[in-house]
């Protein structure tokens, strides 16, 4: 007959508290060191994408405008709605978005006053004016960064 030996502690299994405070700090370091690079990436990705989009929207404009004598659209949506018997100048059914989700801005030449056509949006603050993300961005601002 076998008796149990009630002198020996019994085994727990888990981690102690002190396990437990080490693992927290040591994900709080790595927390600080990661986000930051992360939120930077994030915004140069944002800003990419914003002047690409803006790119293709000029491309589209240029497009236009040499297979209707120099003439540019009033609205962005006539690059996808053209005039009778020509294709789309660009591809989907709607004007590409802003990374915040609201429509890009146009100003055809003839509400500049200056001969040029004018592609933005206002920034994540959709307000004129604000620096990182909140800055406005133009073509002709993309342009003057080449």
């Amino acid at each position: 007959m076998k008796t149990l030996n009630n002198n020996r502690p019994a085994r727990r299994a888990g981690f102690t508290l002190a396990e437990m405070m080490v693992v927290i700090v040591i994900i709080g370091l790595l927390a600080t060191l990661v986000v930051p690079n992360v939120v930077g990436f994030l915004s140069r990705a944002i800003g990419g994408k914003v002047k690409a989009d803006i790119n293709q929207i000029c491309n589209a404009l240029d497009n236009y405008a040499v297979q209707n004598a120099g003439q540019y659209p009033e609205t962005l949506e006539d690059l996808i709605n053209p005039p009778e018997g020509q294709p789309p100048y660009l591809k989907g059914k709607t004007i590409p978005k802003d990374p915040w989700k609201r429509e890009f801005r146009y100003d055809p030449p003839s509400v500049t006053g200056t001969g040029e056509y004018r592609v933005y949006t206002l920034g994540k603050d959709d307000s004129e004016g604000g620096e990182g993300d909140d800055a406005d961005i133009d073509n002709i601002s993309i342009q003057e960064d080449k």
